[in-house]
This record gives C-alpha cells, structure tokens and sequence, in this order.
C-alpha cells in the first residue's frame, strides 16, 4: 500500500532540448510512471539545450529507478544526476553544538573557561543542586538506544539507531527547546546498559529511552526509574500510549459511547501494546482484550512472560481465548500496534455498533485504512497521508518541557494522563471523525502538555511531601 511521499522525495537532474513541448514531456513522463511532481527548475540555459531539476515524491527506491529510466528514455533528455532528497539533509548529521555566549576576548574567557569556572564548579560541589541552575543539566535530555527495535527495522544496531535518535533531538528542540543529545549504546546487555545511563546521568535532567527491545526495556525502565532521581521515561511504551489515550477519548466523544461501557481489542503486547493496556485501565473500561501472534492473552495460555502474565491476570475479564478475528466480534474499539494486514472490512463488520479503529503498524497497518472505514465510525492510523495520524510527536516534547520547568525527579501515570488530556484538549471544538488528534505542527500542543505536566508534578511532590 506504498504511496508516493516526501520520505522518498528525488530530485533529477537532466539535460534536455529547449523545445516547447519539452516541459509537457518531461512532467508526463513522471507522471505516467506514478511519481508526484513537486517541482520544476530550470538551472541552466543553452541555446542548444537546458538544464532541469525535476522533483517527485515517489513511495520506494524502486520506484526512483522507474521515474529516473522513464525520463531518460525521452528523445533528446540525459539524466546527469540522482539525488535522494532524505540523504542529502542526512549529510554530516542533524546536529550541531551551538555556544549560548560569546568568547569574543581575554575576559570573556576567563569567565567562561579557566580561572573563573573554578568558582562555579566549587559552588556545585558544596550543593549539588546548583546544577540545575550553573550547567545544561536544567535543558538537557538523553535520548538513549541501544539499536536493537529501530523502528520497523529492527535489531540495526547502535550506529545505524543514530539517525534516528538525531532527528529525536531535533524533534525535541523545535517543539520543546530541550536539548537532546543521541547516547547510542554498542551493548544490549541489560546490566551494562543500567549501569552506562546511570554514569552518564549527572549531565541530564532526564532520560529518553528509545528503540530498545521489549521485554528487556521494561526492567532496564523500571530500575532505571529506581535508582535515579531524575525522570526516565520510553517513549515507545508512554509516547505512544498518551497521544492513543487522547485520541480514544476525543473518538468516544464522537460516537457517542463512554470508555465505561467499551470492550477495547489491543494487538501488539510488545513495548507500545503493554503501556497502552496499563495506561487505559486507569480510565476503567468494560473490558480490555489483549491479542499477540499466539492468539488472545488468558492466564491458561502456556509459556507467559511476565508481562504478558501480568496482562493476562488484568484484562479478558470473560476469559475469552481464539484469534483476533474472535476478539473482534461485539468489540467497540480495536487499537493495533502490531503488523501489518491482519483483518479486513469483513472483521470489522463483527464490530460494535459505530467501532472504532486504530490501526497503527507503520507503515503498513493491521487493516486498509479504506477498507476500515467502510464500517467504522473513526479510523486512525500511524501514517501522515491519511486523517487521525497518532504521533508520539504530539507528546514527548511537552511532556519533557514540562518536567524539565518542574525540576521533577520522576514521572508516573497522573503525569501521563495529564499529558494525555491536554492533547484531547487542544482540539476542542474542532473535533469530528478525520480530527480527533490535533496537527504535530499545532504550536498550542507543546505548551499545553508542558503545563499539564508541570502541574501533575508538581501536584505529585506535594502530595509525597505531605
């Protein structure tokens, strides 16, 4: 279900004759082969020819070689160049250091470096609270992998993990202005990685941990969270399960139903799937039915984690065994975070009245978002080129900014439903079937979580202090 996007983005770079009917010629050509043409520019002109750069989106690199092929075959054109538009803003990274003051003479030094740094690194020592205040620690963030759940990738491995942690911190600067910085780990051993993040924690004031294989990122978390005092946080469990409990809210809201009276399907039980379940029984649904490639979670299944243990001891109150084609039948709502075309139209047929469905494996979903909508009242899905996209864009950003301005020493569930009704929030009155999740590029979506937030923490530490 591959569709041309700006993630395959071309630019070609072709001579051709300066004839009338050679831009009619070359924007056909694209198009007969299915490529998007985003742009057209003339860089040089002859009088026996021009120099074209012609830009598509086009949905894989396959796809690059047909439109590169279909314009080089036209009489007269010679293509000079292929330049792959996501590469080339890849080139030399996505990161820079950048100095917030001027070193601009002797005394400005002096301040800065050596002798007058000694004065504040003495400071620190005699109250190591200062450094929130003298250093970067009070902006900074980890955004630590060990490379071994990179996307849909898989297990990539730490150096090819940081292009993605890179555009993380990016993420985190032009949403949130927190600093973040890539800690990609050549280890997936879970004694080593606990014991690296917590040497290098004194640097951050919070820890992002991504990409990291389940179940192994469940207890590096948890006894992360333990023995630091600063919030650690994966994205790829709370990120994901936040922006899906807002979205669920809003879609209720829109089919009339409330989440009391809901049996809710959940495919995956990996990182994501586990926290959305753990996230959304906190909002007390009818019932929760957890399905995996072995079929839906019950106590009786043989070889349980203990996670999945956990899972099945808190959901399927009926006990319910099968397929997910069973848990379907008579559900209200079906959130998948699994793999890609597992049911169709018909399945969701066997649904509830008005269902509900995110399909959110990426790219490809657990069902055609098209197919889906034939019977559902709301779809969601993972993708940017369909409606209701969730993304955990709409989260982390605020939900850092938030504990960072709180000075927060750890994060919970009161923390992450506060960030999850702030997003709900923020669509208001706009909310119908194909908006239910504001834009990532909302400017009002950082601020409102980043206050949610704060206030949860700091509601938290009067509650622990009381």
């Amino acid at each position: 279900m591959p569709v041309p996007g700006p993630g395959y983005s071309i630019t070609v770079r072709l001579e051709a004759p300066p004839s009338a009917s050679t831009a009619g010629d070359l924007t056909t050509a694209v198009g007969r082969v299915g490529g998007v043409l985003t742009a057209f520019d003339i860089v040089e002109s002859h009088p026996d020819a021009i120099v074209v750069d012609i830009t598509a989106n086009v949905s894989s690199a396959d796809h690059a070689d047909d439109i590169t092929k279909a314009l080089d075959s036209l009489a007269g054109v010679h293509v000079r160049k292929v330049s792959d538009r996501t590469f080339l803003m890849h080139l030399g990274g996505k990161l820079q250091i950048t100095p917030k003051i001027a070193l601009r003479n002797r005394d400005d030094l002096s301040r800065a470096y050596t002798p007058g740094v000694a004065r504040v690194c003495q400071a620190i020592a005699a109250n190591p609270d200062d450094a929130r205040r003298l250093t970067i620690k009070r902006n900074t963030v980890a955004v630590v992998t060990d490379g071994s759940a990179v996307l849909g990738l898989g297990n990539i491995g730490p150096a090819a993990a940081l292009p993605v942690m890179e555009g993380k911190a990016a993420l985190f600067k032009k949403f949130a202005d927190v600093d973040a910085w890539p800690v990609c780990l050549d280890t997936q051993d879970t004694e080593e990685i606990i014991r690296t993040v917590k040497a290098l924690a004194p640097v951050y004031a919070g820890i992002n941990l991504e990409d990291i294989a389940a179940p192994r990122c469940f207890e590096i978390e948890s006894r992360l969270r333990e023995q630091l005092d600063i919030p650690v946080f994966h994205d790829d469990q709370h990120g994901t399960a936040i922006v899906v409990v807002a979205a669920l809210r809003n879609a209720l809201r829109v089919v009339n139903k409330s989440i009391e009276q809901c049996r809710i399907v959940i495919s995956g039980v990996g990182a994501a799937g586990s926290a959305i379940i753990r996230l959304l029984l906190r909002k007390a649904p009818a019932d929760i039915v957890a399905v995996d490639i072995d079929g839906i979670v019950h106590p009786q299944r043989p070889g349980l984690d203990d996670n999945l243990r956990w899972i099945a001891e808190h959901t399927n109150a009926k006990r319910m065994t099968g397929s997910l084609h069973d848990a379907l039948v008579g559900a209200d709502v079906f959130i998948g975070v699994s793999a890609p075309n597992l049911f169709g139209a018909e399945q969701v047929a066997t649904m509830a009245d008005d269902p509900i469905v995110f399909a959110l494996a990426n790219p490809d979903p657990e069902i055609d978002p098209l197919e889906a909508q034939r019977h559902a009242a709301v779809v969601a899905t993972g993708r940017s080129d369909y409606p209701n996209q969730i993304n955990n864009v709409l989260a982390f950003p605020g939900v850092f900014r938030g504990l960072l301005d709180a000075q927060a020493h750890k994060i919970d569930d009161d923390m992450l439903l506060a960030a999850a009704d702030a997003i709900a929030d923020v669509v208001d009155d706009r909310l119908n079937a194909s908006y239910i999740v504001p834009s990532v590029f909302d400017t009002a979506v950082a601020p409102a979580v980043a206050e949610a937030v704060k206030a949860a923490a700091r509601k938290d530490e009067v509650v622990s202090e009381s």
